[in-house]
């Protein structure tokens, strides 16, 4: 029986590094994507509009 609860501990602790890896992963391609669109059009970043001050400022990188 202790076998089976460290090798569920195991699996869940697996289940959740692949979890983790796969959002790092898609987060950094989103990242490279965004990169080569301002390559291509030449732009220095994305424009936000501040809703208080109403102004425009460039997209923080998440």
């Amino acid at each position: 029986m202790p076998q089976m609860i460290i090798l569920l501990l195991f699996a869940a602790v697996a289940w959740m590094g692949y979890r983790k890896f796969v959002a790092d992963a898609e987060k950094l391609s989103r990242r490279q994507q965004e990169a080569r669109r301002r390559e291509e059009t030449g732009t220095q970043g994305t424009l936000v509009k501040d809703p208080v001050t109403g102004e425009y400022r460039l997209k923080k990188p998440e």
